[in-house]
């Protein structure tokens, strides 16, 4: 399995593009001893915090070295010592986490994160504290508790008890450290950072908010008051009252580049608070205290997940269907947490799966459903074999279960049926993802031509190459049996919602229902067609048997779902 890292290191420059470029080329130009390199993702500099936060992936040591080289040269072109932001800092690279994305685990990524700090001090006396999961010590887990004090505070910190994992064993500042400052180096899961706008200038005000809803909470006062005496226990330690969201952290801070105050946050556990969670909840406590948030500002990249999750909750907060496609779950999630509030918000610069994603590859993979209709018509009309009746029929099968989540998603916006949305919008949310398979589909079915053309294509001139080239053109032969077989599994599975709208559905739509039961059989009995013709090819008589055995049986059970939806519309 691949391994994949991503890093999210955050510079103490967000106003000089010309240093920011140079610190982010030389990430991108750092190779492993592999020679490989990395993927910038995203850059996202801030003026008032003057902080950028870069994001990169790539495989562990490509992204080990690629940090190791964004520290070098932060070091070389930022001095901490006239460094002013809005925003807590205590080195020139502030925070340097590792995050694991695939094939490797948060433990693994927390010893990679340890090895860099080390090699950070060791090659250029930049000391470091490690956090979170590659924490040295309990008390440094907390990125707060390694930062404390700031930058200013670095010089009692380095002869203190508070000393830096990596550092000066005499606890002694020198030159380098006083321009390079300390950096935390650490290991964590996906964190989102974010920033609710708020209609105030007010830092106080703001302030408040977080302290209300951050997971530490505030300092308990004497009265319940913001300047009452400080409470202690019987043991002399402070007490604090909770805030009401787990795994979060939260300042209040004013922005000169907007104008406005902020509850700035970081969201450690997306499971256990969910982006649109937080931002009702911080809603919630600004409009108790006269404010109200205006939208929210994400700082760097963001999960899918986290604002599909959101726009669902929002749909089904209005009483709407889920059923629709990710882009227009995405941006109802856009709009109801006010994510352009501030600048436009392109999920294709923001989400980290679409980043990640490369064009050439992506453009080869769903080339088929890339294409207008109108030009997916004329290629399979031109000259070449493919794409043929197999994608054709999965492209059928994709339009047979649009025409029944199209039926439920009209039949849950009904006038008058309101109480019945959920009915139809966990139809319709089903109906999308049996489309969605379904379209994949298309491409895949002409791959699997490809792959048999590929196969004739191979060298025969000895008996070894004749050896492998049989074996290819019977493996790629199988392949493309397969996968008109999942298209009729797939297809098939569009009848009990299309059955389900002929029989519950809007009426207005019966006919609609109809033409998804004709285009879901013909799916079923073209795809058919391809199992069969490629299943004669087949060197393995018994596995050919096989499929088409099966193949008949899913055909027959689309007769009889075909005939059924015929007969309740009655048209």
């Amino acid at each position: 399995m691949t391994r994949i890292v991503e890093c999210v290191p955050n510079f103490s420059e967000g106003r000089d593009k010309s240093v920011i470029d140079r610190i982010v080329l030389s990430i991108s130009k750092a190779r492993s001893a592999s020679g490989e390199g990395v993927k910038v993702l995203n850059v996202d500099p801030g003026e008032a915090t003057n902080r950028t936060v870069v994001t990169f992936i790539g495989s562990p040591e490509a992204v080990c070295e690629a940090a190791f080289q964004g520290a070098k040269t932060a070091q070389e072109l930022i001095d901490m010592t006239v460094h002013h932001g809005a925003h807590p800092r205590s080195g020139a690279t502030d925070v340097l986490p590792l995050v694991p994305v695939a094939g490797i685990t948060l433990e693994e990524c927390a010893e990679l994160a340890r090895g860099v700090a080390k090699r950070m001090w060791k090659e250029l006396g930049i000391p470091c504290y490690c956090y979170e999961a590659a924490a040295l010590k309990p008390e440094h887990r907390n990125l707060a508790a390694c930062r404390a004090g700031e930058y200013e505070a670095l010089p009692d910190k380095i002869a203190g008890s508070n000393a830096p994992d990596f550092g000066p064993e005499d606890g002694r500042m020198n030159d380098t450290i006083l321009r390079s400052g300390a950096s935390n180096v650490g290991a964590r899961n996906f964190l989102v950072a974010v920033n609710f706008n708020l209609n105030t200038t007010s830092t106080r005000k703001a302030s408040a908010v977080a302290f209300d809803v951050r997971e530490k909470g505030r300092m308990a006062r004497e009265g319940g008051s913001l300047t009452g005496k400080l409470l202690k226990d019987e043991n002399g330690k402070q007490i604090w009252i909770p805030g009401t969201l787990k795994g979060c952290k939260a300042i209040g801070w004013y922005i000169d580049e907007y104008g406005i105050a902020q509850v700035s946050m970081n969201i450690t556990d997306i499971a256990a608070t969910p982006l649109h969670k937080a931002f009702d909840e911080v809603s919630a406590k600004a409009q108790a205290r006269g404010l109200r948030v205006t939208g929210a500002e994400i700082v760097g990249l963001v999960p899918k997940c986290v604002l599909i999750d959101a726009g669902r909750f929002y749909l089904e907060k209005q009483g709407r269907s889920v059923g629709v496609s990710e882009n227009e779950i995405i941006k109802i999630a856009v709009k109801s947490m006010g994510l352009d509030d501030l600048r436009p918000f392109d999920p294709k610069e923001k989400v980290i799966e679409y980043l990640m994603e490369d064009p050439a590859e992506l453009a080869v993979r769903e080339r088929l459903i890339r294409m207008s209709v109108k030009d997916l018509a004329a290629e399979t009309a031109s000259e070449s074999p493919a794409p043929g009746g197999g994608s054709i029929s999965a492209m059928m099968g994709a339009f047979a279960a649009a025409l029944g989540t199209m039926v439920a998603n009209l039949s849950a916006g009904k006038r008058g049926w309101d109480d019945r949305w959920k009915e139809f919008s966990d139809l319709a949310d089903e109906g999308q993802k049996v489309m969605n398979r379904l379209l994949k589909l298309v491409d895949e079915d002409t791959r699997s031509f490809d792959a048999i053309m590929a196969a004739f294509g191979l060298p025969k001139g000895t008996p070894e190459e004749q050896t492998a080239r049989a074996e290819a053109i019977e493996a790629a032969t199988l392949r493309a049996a397969q996968v008109p077989l999942e298209t009729m599994k797939t297809a098939l599975e569009a009848f009990p919602l299309l059955k389900a709208m002929a029989e519950k559905g809007n009426p207005a739509s019966a006919s609609d229902a109809g033409v998804g039961a004709l285009a879901a059989r013909a799916a079923v009995r073209g795809a058919m067609l391809n199992v069969k013709i490629n299943a004669a090819g087949l060197s393995d008589k018994a596995a050919a048997a096989k499929l088409v055995s099966e193949a008949e049986t899913l055909a027959e059970k689309a007769r009889i779902a075909e005939e059924e939806i015929l007969a309740i519309i009655k048209l």
